[in-house]
């Protein structure tokens, strides 16, 4: 008898997996004049996939499970999977007016870029390390080939090489450590991993499996010393792929390693927690450090991303080194806060630099003077969406640092607070160069002898940085918008 699947449970993987065949297959058959259908197809697939993610929300039937438990279908998967739809349908309106010319236009886009956020759906219900690969190298897979999609531009094709020899070692150390951990353990599926596991966290092979899953998860989430393939992929990438790169690719890295560290091993915290608590200083004071130095605006968000990660990766490492249960539930709720608001102004940043760029025709920062005298609709957003990274108040970002420093303070030992205290100057130095963007905008003069674009107006362009900037705002006047993924995610993660 085969295994009993749950069709409502998987509405949204299949009503995804509908679109991405149904995307390929226009592309095929209709004429050139018609191939925007491809991109209409994407929005209502994305939108129909969505009502079932809702729907299962609100009716709270509590956790489906299948596969003989490989594959779970509770509030903490539906939540990240809604985010990560989300994130998909923003940057499918950002990429219509850049990837749609005639220059740029392959059909092919739209169906990788919605087979990488079906990847990113499946990881989220993952409980099994080889279910947990596949959604994660199909996250990863179809971006080496959106890296390169400007064919002809030779900064495309260095991306997409690096992108691609990293990714692809990445995938195989990540292996070679769930290889081991298969090795010792007996076992593919968390439950089984972990009771298995339990004495081991002095065995060498287990160790070395532990750390090894780390470095594979660490290369997706471009945390130093993994990062360094980070900055020339997210240049010369096509700015709505840098986007989705940036948010959504690694956001799916943050889960994979949520998911593995605490649910497969949280008795191993002795482990992964220094491993952590050293990444997150040096992947935020490194990423802020080398952001002070870019022109490029591109660049820029490139290391801040660097730098927005080891942010992140801030109560994670707490929840690694603190023994109060409280803690670690605050951490992780910390954790998952930042991820959603996070996901919103970076969209809304590049979706920014998509919209200033068809003006200053360029990614120099200098080049972006004066943009609030002759485009103030797009610097407007430009300010909310960058003083948001920043942190000031009221817009999202500020809730994001509250509730990453609340969990690093509270963790209780000398370690947090030398985290906290990292933290905190490397916040400082991040508003440094937030705000050199937004001067740039707003108060520099126009460079003398600039005549600035006239293209035609974007409307999916500009719905992408409406949808971005409400949600930036209204969810730093109203903070419970935001926590509430923290906090259902941590409630179900730590068993509270």
């Amino acid at each position: 008898m085969g295994p009993t699947l749950d069709y409502l449970a998987l509405a949204p993987e299949l009503a995804l997996a509908v679109t991405v065949m149904a995307v390929l297959t226009a592309d095929i058959v209709l004429p050139h004049a018609q191939k925007y259908w491809t991109a209409v197809l994407s929005v209502l697939g994305l939108t129909v996939t969505a009502l079932p993610i809702a729907f299962l929300l609100v009716s709270d039937d509590g956790s489906r499970s299948m596969l003989d438990g490989s594959y779970v279908v509770d509030d903490f998967s539906l939540i990240l999977k809604g985010l990560f739809v989300i994130a998909g349908y923003i940057v499918v309106l950002m990429s219509v007016s850049y990837i749609e010319s005639d220059r740029y236009y392959q059909g092919e886009y739209y169906f990788l870029l919605l087979a990488s956020i079906l990847g990113s759906v499946v990881m989220a219900s993952a409980r099994d390390l080889i279910l947990l690969f596949v959604g994660l190298e199909l996250v990863s897979g179809p971006l080496f080939l959106l890296a390169g999609w400007r064919k002809g531009d030779v900064k495309s094709n260095e991306a997409s090489l690096k992108f691609y020899l990293l990714g692809v070692l990445s995938a195989a150390i990540l292996l070679y450590g769930m290889s081991f951990l298969y090795g010792l353990t007996g076992s593919v599926d968390f439950d089984g991993i972990r009771q298995a596991s339990v004495g081991m966290s002095e065995t060498p092979a287990f160790i070395m499996a532990i750390l090894f899953i780390m470095v594979g998860f660490a290369f997706k989430i471009s945390a130093v010393p993994f990062h360094f393939w980070a900055p020339d992929t997210y240049e010369g990438a096509p700015t709505p792929v840098t986007a989705y790169m940036s948010v959504s690719s690694k956001a799916a890295g943050f889960v994979g390693m949520l998911i593995v560290t605490y649910v497969a091993f949280p008795g191993a915290s002795n482990i992964w927690g220094p491993a952590l608590w050293i990444m997150a200083a040096l992947t935020m004071t490194l990423g802020n450090l080398t952001a002070l130095r870019q022109t490029n605006i591109v660049r820029l968000l490139a290391y801040s991303s660097i730098a927005q990660a080891g942010f992140m990766l801030v109560p994670f490492a707490v929840a690694g080194v603190s023994s109060d249960p409280r803690a670690i539930s605050a951490a992780f709720s910390a954790t998952v806060t930042y991820i959603a608001i996070y996901t919103f102004m970076n969209l809304g940043a590049f979706a920014v630099v998509i919209a200033g760029a068809r003006y200053t025709r360029s990614g120099d920062i200098n080049r972006w003077a004066g943009l609030g005298t002759y485009q103030p609709g797009i610097a407007l957003f430009g300010l909310i969406f960058f003083l948001s990274l920043a942190g000031i108040p009221p817009l999202a970002g500020w809730y994001a640092k509250l509730v990453m420093f609340s969990a690093a303070i509270g963790g209780g030992s000398i370690w947090t607070a030398v985290l906290a205290a990292i933290a905190a100057l490397n916040a400082v130095v991040a508003f440094y160069y937030y705000a050199r963007v937004v001067k740039a905008m707003w108060f520099d003069p126009v460079p003398e002898g600039f005549v600035p674009g006239d293209p035609p107006q974007s409307r999916s362009l500009q719905l992408a940085m409406v949808i971005a900037g409400v949600f930036v705002i209204v969810a730093g006047i109203y903070p419970p918008i935001s926590a509430y993924f923290g906090d259902t995610v941590a409630s179900i993660i730590t068993g509270g």
